[in-house]
């Protein structure tokens, strides 16, 4: 399936792990090197908009936006199963991969990186180019140096996975206020709160309840990998990226000023020449 959003996006459909659908958008023409962008928990492909939207960006390379599974216009699978198989993350982004062609530079923010990671586990990065870890974490579980969740993830933790849509709505709307440093347009920030609502609490619930190390995987890397993250970051902890540069050979460290965690949204201009600059250099562009 194939339709086209406006004059620069189109939304395709791809068959992912378990046979789920996935909804993706893409920006820049066809056969050009791609670059692929997970979004983060609870959230959607319009988390890239302004990405899509970078005529600089699209006039040299494919974007490529997922909705993760139970996310925006993606299939739901079952809470129960889904959710915890890392082999039926891997699969989701292959398909991703496929559609676009290979190598990609695959960039994952907050939950995304933990995708990636579980990618790197089925697949390894023999069709990477290069990796971005925004403000990303690249485990999930309690105590695990690769999560860290910083103090607006965890203020809003009791509310955010609940059935009732009073305390979901309220823990979502701290949460939005604690993401980032700037004052995000009203626009966004709402689209935010609406994205997150609209996941599934089961879903949202099921993907917290996932606990794995990753420091074997990422030792194992051995594409050029950068690791960009807000230095106010309050959901995903700063010494996330520490630990993600020490177990990544080679990786380099980028790190944004009076940011939070949407290093994409709150310093888009710089955020997009940082992105475009590791493209350039990592696909000989």
């Amino acid at each position: 399936m194939e339709e086209h959003v406006s004059d620069q996006v189109t939304l395709h459909q791809v068959v992912g792990g378990n046979g789920i659908r996935l909804a993706v958008r893409t920006a820049g023409p066809p056969g050009a090197p791609a670059i692929v962008l997970l979004h983060g928990w609870a959230q959607s492909s319009a988390a890239w908009s302004a990405q899509l939207a970078d005529s600089t960006l699209t006039s040299k390379y494919r974007l490529a936006a997922p909705d993760l599974r139970g996310h925006g216009y993606s299939d739901v699978a079952d809470p129960d199963g889904g959710y915890s198989d890392p082999e039926a993350w891997a699969d989701d982004v292959a398909a991703v991969i496929d559609l676009v062609g290979k190598p990609v530079v695959l960039v994952g923010w907050s939950y995304g990186g933990a995708v990636i990671t579980d990618y790197l586990r089925s697949f390894g990065d023999q069709d990477l180019a290069g990796l971005v870890f925004a403000s990303a974490a690249v485990e999930v579980g309690r105590d695990r140096p690769g999560a860290g969740p910083g103090t607006a993830m965890r203020a809003v933790v009791p509310y955010v996975n609940l059935e009732d849509l009073d305390m979901a709505a309220r823990g979502f709307t701290e949460f939005v206020r604690g993401m980032s440093e700037t004052h995000l347009p009203g626009e966004v920030s709402q689209r935010i709160v609406g994205d997150a609502l609209r996941v599934p609490w089961e879903v949202r619930r099921a993907m917290f309840r996932r606990d794995f190390d990753s420091s074997a995987v990422l030792q194992l890397v051995t594409v050029p990998t950068l690791v960009a993250h807000g230095q106010l970051d309050a959901v995903v902890n700063p010494a996330v990226a520490e630990y993600t540069v020490g177990k990544i050979p080679g990786a380099e460290l980028r790190w944004f000023s009076k940011t939070g965690h949407m290093p994409f949204a709150e310093r888009t201009e710089e955020f997009d020449g940082m992105l475009l600059e590791f493209a350039d250099r990592v696909m000989g562009a």
